[in-house]
């Protein structure tokens, strides 16, 4: 089988759960005013038990609980004021422009019983008018969860100064494909922490930034690395609990995968100790189907100084019919409206989204009440406008001054992400295929208008060549790793990094000689001797490459990269029984790397060893490995066609390998597969040739 699995390591809400909701007692709110004041146990309470307490309950997301007459009396004015502006229950989305899970807004006949109370002096009123006081559970709302990760130490909010946001680092002890059925996060101090975005990384990339800072968590950038993960938003907002997932709409969770809690605090005036946690759900089925999410959004966002009414806009063509479930606006302090529209071939139009007053502090996932089908060609558009002016009370420069895209909040950005399920596997890929270089193409754009701005941020000059990697412009990637040498060159990481970049490029001699560089720095970076043998391998040197490949294994056991790299170099020795064995290693640590997979596919199926060969397991993998690449890659059918030969299924192994045929493989592998098939119509099995 030809080695074409290599591998080189590249550098590194949706609803409220609404428990306890009460209904508003006969002869409540909206009949207030039938006789005498107002009061607090009639008319009022059921108000705030109804759309204020999954907040304000004792050890709630709220800085209070308003569920008793002295704590509501005590903030009556406070109240009164809040609901009539309809600054609380907090809610941006404007209503009639979308159906969204969770919307629960006061009526205006509410309002006006809130206002009323306070006008009557803010009674009480008898006892026994009081409804049954709503109970929230003082642990996790969805129930237990299968795991439960948190800092290894709190993170201490210093008193004062401007608000904060840390991204913290979670390694997830989880030794095999787990399915991620929901996800609930627990703020560790619901004073100070006002929201938190949750993604993971399957690299050590935020976990070598996190390292970086003696404290827990780091400020600056999320890693490129961090991602939600299949799809899936996942983030907290207060008040805010994601149900879980129906059946079959699970995400993966990856050995080795770290979870990347991006956590919004704001100072409280005294030192406060913040200890956020996470609590997993898993399900026993793997996912039926997997959303795709589209980010719409500019990254040339340039504001002038005193600028009211700066507007950016982005657009894109649905290729295939898509199920919109839900949406998340992002921007920072300065964006004012948001609009979300979609526009059908017919020309009708559909509003997915309008924020009339944006608020950085109320942010949220909006998922439909009914999710809603857009046919292909239907363009989705978002509009954002800016005021970076003085009227702007928001706004976090006094004076203002000019504001270029950026991820601190300081900076700006103006996002529309939106999730939405494809008919089918095909289509999925056919709309993930469309959204990525347009995405990619953004993030390069705002990433090299950083980079312009501040040449010196090395953690940028990494980002965006990870992003150049991503759509195979090597050249450029190897320009930004350099300078990033330049800037940091007692750096092995830096060396690392660079080398991997070259070695995309094929600059074969320069990479083994940053490689080179990074271990003399660090003798035990195993990454480096792995990828340092991989080139050398590359350039026919097998046994110096073995070496390196074992030194990685030396000082990480768990590196399954390693693992099916030496593998490689023993088959191609000859030493099949140990190569086997390397390959059920790099199983054991990624049991659904298609590499490994096919690889112990293939020798199980045409070892020149009978007793090496396993015509049974052989399929099992073989027919993973098939999977896995939804049967579009054809060495993998060629792998499949191998096992169900060495198990004497010769029709299928001649249909398999005609179905590898028919996806124009390069001619080097028709060939073989060509000379496997004619094997196969003679009912002989293939056996590769022995060393």
């Amino acid at each position: 089988m030809p080695r074409l699995f290599g591998r080189l390591l590249v550098f590194g809400l949706a609803s409220a759960v609404v428990t306890g909701q009460v209904e508003a007692a006969p002869g409540g709110p909206l009949e207030a005013a039938r006789d005498g004041p107002v009061t607090f146990a009639r008319d009022v309470a059921p108000i705030i038990f109804d759309h204020c307490g999954i907040c304000h309950h004792p050890n709630g997301s709220a800085p209070f609980s308003l569920l008793t007459f002295p704590a509501a009396r005590q903030r009556a004015t406070l109240i009164a004021a809040v609901t009539k502006s309809r600054l609380m229950p907090p809610w941006k989305s404007e209503p009639g422009y979308g159906e969204f899970i969770g919307h629960h807004p006061l009526s205006d006949a509410e309002i006006e019983v809130v206002q009323q109370w306070l006008a009557d002096g803010a009674p009480e009123g008898d006892p026994r008018d009081l409804p049954a006081r709503p109970q929230w559970t003082e642990g996790w709302q969805l129930g237990r969860p299968d795991l439960v990760v948190t800092l290894p130490q709190p993170y201490v909010l210093p008193a004062d100064g401007t608000d904060v946001s840390r991204v913290f680092v979670l390694a997830l002890p989880v030794d095999t494909m787990r399915y991620v059925r929901g996800l609930e996060f627990r703020p560790g101090n619901q004073k100070v922490v006002h929201h938190a975005n949750i993604r993971i990384d399957r690299t050590p990339a935020s976990r070598q930034l996190d390292d970086q800072d003696p404290a827990p968590g780091y400020e600056g950038l999320l890693s490129h690395s961090a991602v939600y993960p299949d799809g899936h938003f996942l983030g907290w907002t207060p008040g805010q609990v994601a149900p879980l997932l129906p059946k079959g709409l699970a995400w993966r969770l990856a050995p080795g995968t770290d979870l990347v809690l991006e956590v919004h605090m704001k100072p409280s005036g005294r030192t406060e100790v913040v200890e956020p946690s996470i609590g997993l759900y898993f399900g026993d089925e793997p996912p039926e189907r997997t959303p795709a999410m589209l980010r719409l959004g500019r990254q040339s966002i340039d504001i002038a100084a005193g600028q009211k009414d700066y507007a950016i806009g982005d657009s894109f063509v649905l290729p295939v019919d898509v199920e919109v479930q839900a949406i998340q606006p992002h921007a920072h302090y300065r964006a004012r409206e948001v609009k979300g529209l979609a526009t059908l071939p017919d020309g009708t139009t559909k509003w997915l989204i309008y924020i009339k007053d944006w608020d950085f502090r109320w942010q949220h996932v909006y998922r439909y009440v009914t999710p809603f089908v857009l046919p292909k060609g239907t363009t989705l558009e978002v509009q954002y406008t800016f005021d970076n002016s003085a009227d702007n009370p928001r706004n976090p420069q006094q004076p203002p001054t000019r504001v270029l895209w950026g991820q601190w909040s300081k900076d700006e950005m103006g996002d529309l992400w939106i999730q939405m399920l494809t008919r089918d596997d095909r289509d999925l890929r056919t709309l993930n295929e469309a959204v990525r270089p347009k995405v990619i193409a953004e993030d390069i754009a705002g990433y090299e208008s950083m980079i312009r701005q501040d040449p010196s941020r090395i953690q940028l000059h990494d980002d965006v060549a990870l992003l150049y990697l991503d759509v195979g412009r090597a050249g450029e990637a190897a320009a930004h790793l350099e300078a990033s040498v330049r800037l940091k060159p007692e750096s092995a990481a830096a060396h690392f990094n660079f080398g991997t970049a070259l070695t995309f490029a094929g600059r074969l001699d320069e990479a083994i000689d940053q490689y080179q560089q990074a271990l003399k720095i660090r003798p035990d970076y195993g990454l480096a001797h792995n990828n340092l043998g991989n080139v050398l391998l590359g350039r026919g040197n097998p046994g110096e490459a073995l070496e390196h490949f074992r030194e990685a294994l030396r000082l990480d056991p768990s590196n399954a990269e390693a693992h099916y790299n030496v593998g490689s170099v023993l088959r191609s020795r000859g030493d099949l029984s140990e190569a086997a064995g390397q390959f059920r290693e790099a199983l054991q640590l990624k049991p659904d790397w298609i590499p490994a997979v096919a690889s112990l596919a293939w020798l199980l199926a045409t070892a020149p060893d009978a007793a090496l060969r396993d015509a049974n397991q052989a399929i099992r993998f073989a027919e993973q490995a098939a999977d896995l690449t939804r049967r579009q890659d054809a060495s993998a059918l060629d792998v499949l066609a191998a096992a169900y030969a060495a198990a004497g299924q010769f029709d299928r192994a001649v249909a398999v390998s005609q179905a590898a045929l028919e996806m124009k493989p390069d001619a080097t592998l028709a060939a073989a597969i060509r000379r496997r098939q004619e094997l196969y119509r003679q009912h002989k099995a293939y056996v590769s040739p022995a060393l």
